[in-house]
């Protein structure tokens, strides 16, 4: 996920949005089209194994993919970006289905050598030696080296190698890569419709330092060169761009958080400088898994743990190993992106990039045209967050707050099958995807049942990939409320509706302008008395008694316009 620093990041979305994406190259059709290279393979496990080289800022190693054959096929797609190579590609057939008891190295099975790749950019075309047998399991050793590309501006794009030195001159190694693609790091199916269903990394780096990475520690190995290989492993299924090395001078502290499925561990990656401000700043973390428990349901990944770990970056969600860069400042890096104040009351990127853990790790989009899914709802789960400790009222003005961050210049959802991110044109789908859930929770106008919708999602499409129709489809249905005009208006427009109303005597007169044929979303409004109306595209009026005021209104929980006419 992208965070946006309001005052040094506005110029640059301006310029984004001048140099919108009109057409699309070949290239980001490979990397965006789950095609038929990529479509007959399940990704089941990948088995990484890396060496980090601090002297030249190369890495090699070599990948273990395994693969379950959906279909009859023989051509599949590899991802790695330049200028990273890969070496060689070794296949080894119908392996049982138990892959992940299996170590590449110490199976008596031949290896066959791929000698058929053809390279296209960044994308390999290996033809394997006869079409797979389906529901076979199957994998491929990919060997790769090189010198990955550098994150200009971690974590934003581009993405890539982070190679930076701590306080102390101590090395401090990772990678940022939602957007750019974890292939800029490893040989993988660089596409979200398909997560590995489990991971393991095993990283090479000098024994002086220490490797954290995603889910639990399994054991560190003393190779006798000065380098040590540190190996982690997740058993849930993962985003590529989440699987990420931490590499630097870490000391850790731990706690066990009594949660809804039942021991949590939480542990704490720091630099040896910031211990102690840490066991101050991250007492905020149990209290975020308090809140999102109660409102999103358990934590999705207690089998992994849950771990905030020091970057050298401002931060990212990945899964289970959240990468924090706040300068153990209150807010996001000192600021309230809402200017309600409330925005201070808490560590936004622990905040933030934990709610991640639901929306976009745990229910995870296909496309990364529909990438609203991942950072509406979490942007909304700092509204969700900060209601459940400081009231309704610090909820709406948070919510209204972060309104002026919204520049309406692009439609949220983006180009499908072409990895089109339209978070390089604006930040909507944070602020306006937010706000237009905030709307749908007052139309629904039961808390209990938002609280239950939100609850089910997170069950219903459980370590699921999804498209926005899915989630669109699903709450209209679990609501009873058709919300089809209103998904159309606020993701695929940039149109605000606007209620153009005018008052004569004691009668209101309404409708909907600036928005999509047939939206017809109600609004609460004053008008002498709070009430409902159900403006449409056609004129409507209201009489009201003659007694008390005819000021007129919408309530601020919703983001509309309005338009007086005289």
């Amino acid at each position: 996920m992208r965070k946006f620093f309001l005052f040094t990041l506005l110029c640059c979305f301006l310029l984004y949005a001048q140099t919108s994406r009109a057409q699309f190259t070949h290239a980001d059709s490979l990397r965006g089209t789950n095609g038929p290279a990529r479509s007959w393979w399940d990704a089941l496990k990948y088995d990484l194994h890396v060496k980090f080289n601090l002297n030249d800022s190369t890495i090699n190693g070599y990948n273990v993919i395994y693969y379950k054959a959906l279909q009859k096929a023989r051509t599949m797609q590899i991802d790695l970006q330049q200028p990273l190579m890969i070496d060689s590609i070794f296949l080894i057939a119908y392996i049982p289905l138990r892959y992940d008891k299996y170590e590449p190295e110490k199976i008596a099975m031949p290896k066959q050598r791929i000698t058929e790749i053809k390279k296209d950019g960044n994308a390999y075309f290996v033809d394997l030696p006869a079409n797979q047998i389906i529901n076979s399991t199957n994998y491929l050793i990919v060997y790769y080296h090189g010198k990955p590309l550098i994150a200009k501006r971690p974590p934003w794009l581009p993405g890539g190698l982070i190679w930076k030195r701590d306080k102390n001159n101590n090395p401090w190694i990772s990678v940022a890569c939602q957007g750019q693609g974890a292939s800029v790091w490893y040989p993988c199916k660089d596409h979200q419709a398909d997560e590995p269903d489990s991971a393991e990394m095993h990283i090479t780096c000098p024994d002086t330092l220490m490797c954290v990475g995603n889910g639990r520690f399994r054991g560190k190995i003393n190779n006798g060169d000065g380098t040590a290989t540190y190996d982690w492993a997740v058993v849930n299924p993962i985003n590529n761009y989440c699987i990420i090395p931490y590499i630097g001078k870490y000391v850790n502290f731990s706690e066990v958080y009594k949660g809804e499925k039942g021991d949590l561990d939480m542990n704490y990656w720091v630099l040896p400088y910031n211990l102690e401000k840490a066991k101050k700043q991250f007492l905020d973390a149990p209290r975020m898994i308090k809140a999102f428990e109660h409102w999103f349901g358990p934590y999705p990944f207690y089998e992994d743990g849950y771990k905030l770990v020091d970057a050298p970056h401002l931060g990212m969600e990945h899964q289970s190993a959240t990468a924090y860069g706040n300068g153990y400042k209150m807010g996001y890096a000192g600021q309230d992106l809402s200017g309600s104040g409330w925005g201070l009351k808490w560590d936004f990127i622990i905040v933030h990039e934990s709610g991640h853990e639901w929306f976009a790790n745990n229910i995870t989009t296909k496309d990364i045209a529909d990438m609203w899914v991942h950072e509406g709802f979490t942007a909304y789960s700092e509204v969700l967050f900060t209601e459940f400790y400081y009231g309704k009222e610090a909820a709406l003005a948070y919510v209204s707050g972060v309104r002026k961050n919204i520049d309406n210049k692009s439609p949220i959802i983006g180009s499908y099958n072409v990895n089109d991110d339209p978070s390089e044109r604006s930040t909507d789908m944070y602020y306006k995807g937010s706000n237009m859930l905030h709307n749908i929770r007052q139309i629904i106008n039961d808390d209990e049942k938002f609280r239950n919708i939100l609850r089910g999602l997170n069950k219903t499409f459980y370590h699921q990939t999804v498209t926005s129709k899915q989630i669109e489809n699903y709450i209209s249905k679990q609501s009873g409320i058709d919300f089809t005009k209103v998904f159309d208006q606020y993701l695929r427009t940039t149109m605000i509706p606007t209620l153009e109303y005018k008052v004569k005597g004691y009668t209101l007169s309404y409708h909907w302008i600036n928005c999509v044929k047939g939206f017809n979303m109600p609004v609460k409004i004053n008008f002498k008395k709070q009430q409902w109306i159900k403006p449409t595209e056609q004129w409507k009026t209201l009489n009201v008694y003659p007694e008390g005021e005819t000021n007129f209104s919408v309530d601020n929980n919703f983001y509309v316009i309005t338009k007086k006419l005289q």
